[in-house]
C-alpha cells in the first residue's frame, strides 16, 4: 500500500486567515504544490483561484498529482445557481475534483428537496466533464443520525440517477475543517463519524477531512475503509510525525 496515495495534501487558507497578503500566500501555496509533486501525494487541494498555478507547476514538472478545489467553501449555504457558477469556472480552470460543501444547515432545517436537487445538479455537471465529485457534510455541525440521513440521502441521489461506473468518482467527505465546534469537541473526522459514513454512504466511496494528524491516524482511516484523507500535514504523516495542525 502506498499511502501517498490515499493523501489528499491540503492548503485552504486564504491570505486573511493565515495573516498573511496575497503575494506571501500565492507563496505558500507554491510551496504546498511542489511538495505534493515531490513527494507524489495524489493531489493537491487548494482554494478555486489558486487551481491556475497548479495547473502552470503540475504539467511543467511532468508529475500525476491530481488538482482539488473547494465550492461553497466553507458555509456551503450558497444558492444552487452560485455553486454551479463556481465549479463551472474551476472546470474552466481544468481542476481535476471538485468538493462541494453540502447545504448541511438547510439539511437540517428539513429542506430535503433542495439538497437533493444540490447533489444531481452538481454530480451532473462534475462528471458530465469527467471530474470527480466530493460532497462535504461537515460531521461536526451533524448528530449520528444526522449523519445517517445525510450519507443515506446522497447515496441514494447518486444510485437512483447514474450508472454504476460513477459510483466510485462520487464521494461522501466528513469535513471543511473550518467549523468552529464548542468545549474542544473535534471539528472534523473521527472513528465513529467516519463508521457511520461508510456504512450509509455505501457503495459511495468515503474520504476523512479535517483532525487526521498522524500516520497511525492516518492507516486507521484506510484500514476502515476510506479511500481518501485530506490533511494539511501530508508530509508529516507520511515521516511519521505528529501535526498540530487543526486541519
Amino acid at each position: 500500500m502506498d499511502i501517498k496515495q490515499y493523501l489528499d495534501s491540503t492548503y485552504l487558507k486564504t491570505a486573511e486567515q493565515a495573516n498573511l497578503s496575497e503575494s506571501e500566500n500565492d507563496e505558500v501555496v507554491r510551496k504546498c504544490i511542489q511538495e505534493a509533486i515531490e513527494e507524489n501525494f495524489k493531489l493537491i487541494m487548494i482554494r478555486p483561484d489558486k487551481v491556475a498555478i497548479a495547473r502552470k507547476m503540475i504539467p511543467e514538472a511532468s508529475s500525476k498529482v491530481l488538482i482539488g478545489t473547494v465550492i461553497d467553501f466553507p458555509e456551503g449555504n450558497s444558492s444552487l445557481e452560485d455553486k454551479i457558477k463556481e465549479a463551472e469556472k474551476a472546470i474552466r480552470n481544468d481542476a481535476d475534483e471538485l468538493d462541494y460543501v453540502v447545504n448541511y444547515n438547510a439539511f437540517k432545517l428539513g429542506e430535503i428537496n433542495q439538497i437533493k436537487e444540490e447533489i444531481l445538479s452538481c454530480t451532473r455537471l462534475g462528471l458530465l466533464h469527467k471530474k470527480v465529485v466530493k460532497f462535504i457534510i461537515e460531521v461536526a455541525a451533524l448528530t449520528n443520525d444526522e449523519i445517517i440521513q445525510l450519507s443515506s440521502l446522497i447515496k441514494n441521489v447518486i444510485v437512483s440517477n447514474f450508472d454504476e461506473k460513477d459510483y466510485c468518482n462520487v464521494f461522501v467527505k466528513s469535513s471543511t475543517g473550518f467549523y468552529k465546534t464548542e468545549d474542544g469537541l473535534p471539528n472534523g473526522a473521527t472513528i465513529p463519524t467516519i463508521t457511520l459514513m461508510l456504512e450509509n454512504a455505501n457503495p459511495l466511496p468515503v474520504k476523512a477531512a479535517g483532525g487526521v494528524r498522524s500516520l497511525e491516524e492516518a492507516l486507521e482511516m484506510i484500514r476502515l475503509g476510506v479511500k481518501r484523507i485530506g490533511t494539511s500535514s501530508a508530509k508529516l504523516i507520511v515521516e511519521g510525525a505528529v501535526s498540530k495542525n487543526s486541519y
